[in-house]
């Protein structure tokens, strides 16, 4: 898995360009706070967020929310073009 920003000005709200691998079980994190964005690395512990676990059925680049209001979860359904930019 390889994952860069889009852009570098707004992280949350940008989707996150990653190469998927085939067969290879990744775990999206759909509370926020993981510091492994935009997987899942424990932090929801706290919350009653759970990570969205997935395997992808081949090699492949795909957006993946960080948003997290995507109606398609992991993967960016163009949700962050409507949300305000937090100050």
């Amino acid at each position: 898995m390889d994952t860069k920003p889009d852009s570098q000005n707004d992280r949350r709200n940008t989707p996150a360009r990653t190469l998927l691998k085939k067969g290879i079980q990744e775990a999206w994190c759909s509370c926020g706070y993981s510091s492994k964005q935009p997987f899942c690395d424990g932090s929801h512990r706290q919350t009653p967020f759970k990570p969205i676990k997935f395997t992808p059925d081949e090699d492949r680049e795909v957006l993946l929310c960080m948003c997290k209001q995507t109606k398609n979860p992991p993967y960016c359904d163009g949700t962050h073009t409507s949300i305000s930019p937090q100050v």
